[in-house]
């Protein structure tokens, strides 16, 4: 059963973004026991239903920052694969796999964390194959076998196969290739123009399509060809485009060369007004800002070639953060961590003070120790002794990283009432700062995730 507890990592978010919770457990079938963290695995909360997803993402970011990962670290999620190459949410040691557990999301990001790692190719082809055999004849992927597919699932399986240089044209069953199945949930012109671009979680049952945040920012990536960890060659200070419709016109489907551009003008639209962030809404609960629909928005956009676009964006995330990563009821997140680590490098922002927080040393600190640590990583340490910096303590400048923290806006509101009309204006903005030092040129993008 899917629960709370992977919401906004999994295809759960799209079912409670789209009005469908999952079904509770019934008194024939409770719900497990809470399982105790392996030693190696990053994060100290229950693994059941993120174990995989999370190392997942952990050992992507370490290995993007240039740090070495435990072989204990790698060899926990190697063991956690299937024979029939599929990885499940999580796999109690010694537990034989059930392949009503293995799940399209647990293994996109798994083949994409050993693709970055290398070295595991044929623990990443099993999961290709894997991937190939579980594709709906629409082709797309569903979270569970089986089931009807979703774009969250799909984006994901679809990074999965770039990661591994499998070219997704060439990926299809029922003659429907994984770009087809993404083009059956992406919005088009016969859509309202505020949701043309978007990608719906799943069809409503009578086949319309509903924009929903998290599903456009993961597939996005995707359909911009791209992969964890994030690069990009192109790099262009013009905003994305939106469909072009014509007048009277009723086609459905955005065509695969247009889809990354057309979903991005719909992430920057929504990122525009709501603040630079998007928004969660979980029927029944207030809007909330979704800090991991945003990160992902921020890496398909700059996988898209819209870096310029995605900044306010990553900027938001480095002064807003620090509580989602560092401060879950099991201490660090290691998943939040990871994920903003990788949107500090994608955005040539500084990971080791983001918006005053140490990523690296954060996320190092959640898992088993890693055999190399960064240079930069040690220096970091040097100059901080004491562990991982607090938010606000590495910040000089109000646009330092293009970030602030809660913590240190305390901290100048104590300093207001103390001095007695001290008055400190925090100015973020991210294209003052850019025009006064030019971009670093982008990365080369060797296709690797």
């Amino acid at each position: 059963m899917l629960t709370a507890a992977r919401l906004g990592a999994t295809a759960l978010a799209g079912l409670l973004l789209a009005g469908t919770a999952a079904a509770p457990a019934s008194a024939d079938t409770p719900a497990p026991s809470p399982a105790a963290p392996p030693a190696a695995l990053y994060g100290k909360g229950d693994p059941t239903y993120d174990g995989v997803w999370r190392q997942s993402l952990a050992l992507t970011a370490l290995a993007s920052a240039k740090a070495a990962p435990a072989d204990s670290a790698v060899a926990w999620l190697t063991g956690q694969q299937c024979a029939d190459g599929g990885w499940p949410s999580y796999r109690a040691a010694g537990a034989a796999c059930d392949p009503k557990t293995e799940d399209s999301n647990a293994t996109a990001v798994a083949v994409q964390a050993l693709t970055a790692l290398g070295g595991h190719q044929d623990a990443v082809a099993k999961g290709v194959a894997w991937l190939r055999a579980t594709q709906n004849t629409d082709g797309t992927w569903a979270y569970n076998p089986g089931s009807p597919g979703d774009a969250n699932s799909t984006g994901l399986a679809v990074s999965a196969l770039t990661a591994a240089h499998v070219d997704p044209a060439g990926v299809a069953r029922a003659g429907k290739s994984a770009w087809d199945g993404l083009a059956g949930l992406q919005l088009g012109c016969a859509a309202p123009a505020a949701g043309r671009g978007a990608f719906a979680y799943q069809p409503a049952p009578d086949g319309t399509l509903a924009a929903n945040n998290l599903a456009t920012a993961q597939a996005a990536l995707a359909a911009a060809g791209g992969a964890l960890p994030v690069t990009t060659t192109d790099r262009t200070d013009a905003a994305p485009a939106a469909p072009v419709c014509p007048a009277g016109g009723t086609t459905t489907a955005v065509a695969h060369a247009d889809s990354a551009e057309a979903a991005s003008a719909h992430l920057v639209a929504q990122l525009n007004a709501n603040g630079q962030h998007l928004m969660l809404t979980t029927p029944g609960a207030e809007p909330a800002p979704d800090l991991n629909a945003t990160s992902w928005a921020v890496l398909s956009l700059v996988r898209a070639g819209h870096p310029h676009q995605a900044a306010p964006a990553a900027d938001w995330l480095a002064g807003n953060g620090y509580a989602w990563a560092a401060k879950g009821k099991d201490g660090t997140d290691a998943s939040a961590t990871a994920t903003l680590l990788l949107v500090a490098q994608a955005a040539n922002l500084d990971p080791y003070n983001f918006g005053g927080t140490n990523l690296v040393q954060l996320l190092m600190d959640a898992g088993p120790a890693v055999k190399t640590v960064p240079s930069a990583a040690a220096s970091a340490a040097s100059a901080n002794p004491n562990g991982t910096e607090a938010p606000g303590s590495g910040i000089t400048d109000g646009e330092d990283n293009g970030g602030f923290s809660p913590i240190w806006l305390v901290g100048v509101g104590l300093l207001v009432g103390i001095g007695g009309g001290l008055l400190i204006s925090l100015n973020r903005r991210r294209q003052a700062a850019a025009a006064a030092q030019a971009p670093a040129p982008a990365p080369k993008d060797d296709e690797q995730p």
